[in-house]
């Protein structure tokens, strides 16, 4: 029997970048929903729950995993497009982006970064492989390989000394036990503000929202829990995080297991998550707490799950208090846990999307190609 498909371990940094695109969802809908398949899968959410989280066939899924195992964060911008026929070689292409990503001093060269035109003169005059290629070619190149004119940053790493064995840990529990495994985190803090979004509208005539200046309402905090198996999404507004409403979830959760058997929570290394009290109550009914490594929260496989409630339910929206909001959420959790769609029912809508695709091009006598 074959291993189910799943993306590889993430790096610290590929977590960070996929969370804040899942979140944001500023970005456009392929990034937004490829970075949301190779989140959910290497939390280890198996193929047919990302299928239906994102809507989409699970071949689909599994092709942009496959492709993610590949080339990494770079499968985010799929190229479909053809072009015209290369001019330089691939050894040269190769050779050019390993040299614009080094630093000049170490090539001999007097100065901190390279410009184009400095980077083409270097490259133009090396006698161990000269590469002969214009400025404005060369742009080109660099952007296509997601290599830009940028600022300096600071960059921040998990320290956690146990990170590669809670890493692990995690990936055995939702891959061994995924009808006993579930993820619990807070979302927010939630504010009553006017806040932006999308919405179909007339050309040149958004829907507007008010402007803000004061806020009286306070914050709230959405503590949601994911079950793995049944693929149900669920959780409640709370004033704060604090060890009692953790403690108050996690019963939650070992309810819908009534039976003696153990079941898997993977939860954030946040100190209201492992109080004493929690620990002690954890031992006594048969619950393993799989904690993320510190700044690696994208390993909660509910992280992946927070994206379409920000955007379906925070986005373009602007609640009066915090009880509506509250109802707002707990309306959009019944009906994305009633409205699931079934595998074999996107299977078919896509197989009879791709006759319509076929027989258009047919007609107009020129491909198309969509996003996944």
């Amino acid at each position: 029997m074959a291993e189910p498909v799943r993306a590889r371990r993430l790096t610290d940094e590929e977590g960070r970048r996929l969370q804040a695109i899942v979140r944001r969802g500023t970005h456009s809908s392929v990034r937004v929903r490829r970075a949301t398949i190779i989140m959910a899968s290497a939390s280890g959410t198996p193929v047919p729950a990302i299928a239906r989280l994102v809507a989409a066939d699970e071949d689909t899924v599994r092709d942009v995993i496959h492709r993610f195992n590949e080339i990494g964060l770079a499968c985010l911008d799929p190229r479909w497009a053809g072009g015209r026929p290369r001019l330089i070689s691939v050894e040269d292409e190769q050779f050019l982006l390993t040299t614009a990503r080094t630093r000049p001093a170490k090539l001999g060269r007097p100065f901190t970064h390279w410009s184009l035109r400095k980077l083409s003169a270097y490259l133009a005059d090396n006698p161990d492989h000269t590469v002969t290629v214009g400025r404005e070619r060369l742009r080109q190149l660099l952007h296509a390989h997601g290599i830009s004119f940028q600022r300096t940053r600071t960059w921040k790493e998990s320290t956690d000394p146990d990170k590669e064995a809670k890493l692990d840990r995690i990936e055995y529990v939702t891959s061994t036990f995924p009808n006993r495994c579930f993820a619990f985190d807070q979302f927010g803090p939630l504010s009553i503000r006017p806040t932006h979004g999308v919405g179909w509208a007339p050309r040149t005539r958004p829907w507007r929202l008010p402007a803000t200046y004061t806020r009286t309402h306070g914050v709230r905090y959405f503590h949601g829990c994911y079950s793995l198996g049944d693929d149900q999404l669920f959780g409640v507004v709370r004033r704060r995080k604090s060890g009692q409403n953790t403690l108050a979830a996690l019963r939650t959760i070992r309810a819908t297991r009534p039976d003696s058997a153990p079941i898997y929570v993977v939860l954030d290394n946040l100190s209201a998550n492992k109080t004493p009290k929690i620990r002690k109550w954890a031992a006594r009914n048969r619950v393993e707490l799989c904690f993320t490594p510190t700044h690696a929260s994208w390993a909660n496989p509910i992280e992946a799950q927070f994206g379409p409630l920000r955007s379906f339910v925070m986005g373009n929206s602007n609640h009066p208090n915090h009880p509506v909001l509250a109802r707002k959420l707990q309306a959009y959790l019944r009906w994305r846990n009633a409205n699931a769609r079934h595998p074999t029912v996107l299977a078919a809508q896509r197989r009879e999307r791709a006759r319509v695709r076929a027989e258009r091009q047919q007609r107009w006598g020129r491909p198309r190609t969509h996003a996944a």
